[in-house]
């Protein structure tokens, strides 16, 4: 028996995949108890170790890493989806003048480390620190998108476009209308996926001196004063972005979830379906 993307286990198969799935486990647990148990073998766990963050000071400081570090993000993310669907549009153009230069600057983008990037627009271009995170988030990020998009949009049956055209559709409007809509719940988890790269991207912003979570938390584990709590203070930050991915992970979820019921409890007018022949549609 097969689905339409993988053969379906058989007993044995489920049978082995149960047995690594314990042994994963149990190794995982092993792992996390020897760090722990060093952890504790090195006094990580005293008070002294985490007094620091009872200082309101410190605080703020991390406050003020958090809020830059979703700055960037949200910056970062809205125009890497903006620069992912122009360029997956472009990539989808009939016209060969328009899909090729498209295609090269994409494959361009996606091939060039994004901390690269960050250094030239920092200290090739002299932007700020702001402005070199933002936007070599939004090429990289946004080149990755755009195929994603694009394979999204091919992945639907060619039957639905073929229909559309045959109803006298305009390109634009099998793109928006019966494309999309269709291909939106198929891309959507790829898409978090890569929102949540993204996220984690923003911590490279610290070795251009973007005072995001990662430089913040680094300068107190740089105090002397506070006996250099670098450890402790990496945990902390590391729980932070933990956290934000978990959100928005959930959030992905929850927004997949309801867009799978609205396509479930209702179909909306005039939708064409593969097996539908032009004639049926218009009667």
């Amino acid at each position: 028996m097969t689905s339409t993307l993988y053969d379906i286990p058989g007993p044995r198969a489920r049978a082995t995949y149960r047995t690594l799935a314990v042994v994963g486990v149990v190794a995982a647990v092993a792992i996390a108890g020897f760090v722990i148990y060093r952890f504790a073998q090195s006094g990580l766990f005293t008070y002294e170790q985490w007094d620091w963050i009872t200082y309101k000071n410190i605080q703020l400081v991390l406050l003020s890493g958090l809020l830059a570090t979703l700055q960037a993000f949200v910056v970062g993310a809205v125009l890497a989806l903006v620069f992912g669907a122009v360029f997956a549009a472009a990539r989808l153009s009939d016209h060969a003048w328009i899909r090729s230069p498209a295609a090269a600057i994409v494959e361009f983008f996606r091939a060039i480390p994004l901390l690269v990037l960050m250094f030239l627009l920092y200290f090739g271009l002299e932007t700020s620190a702001f402005v070199a995170v933002v936007v070599g988030l939004m090429l990289y990020n946004g080149s990755v998108l755009a195929e994603i998009f694009r394979a999204g949009v091919l992945a639907v049956p060619r039957g639905q476009s073929e229909a559309a055209y045959a109803l006298g559709l305009r390109k634009t409007q099998v793109m928006t209308n019966v494309l999309l809509p269709q291909a939106l719940a198929a891309m959507l988890p790829t898409v978090i996926s890569q929102l949540v790269v993204l996220l984690k991207d923003t911590a490279l912003g610290f070795i251009i001196q973007y005072q995001e979570l990662l430089y913040q938390g680094r300068f107190i584990g740089s105090q002397i004063q506070l006996d250099s709590p670098i450890i402790p203070v990496a945990i902390v930050i590391a729980v932070i972005y933990i956290a934000m991915c978990l959100l928005l992970s959930w959030f992905a979820t929850y927004l997949e979830k309801r867009l799978r019921q609205r396509r479930r409890t209702a179909i909306a007018p005039g939708a064409i379906h593969a097996e539908d022949t032009p004639a049926q549609v218009g009667a």
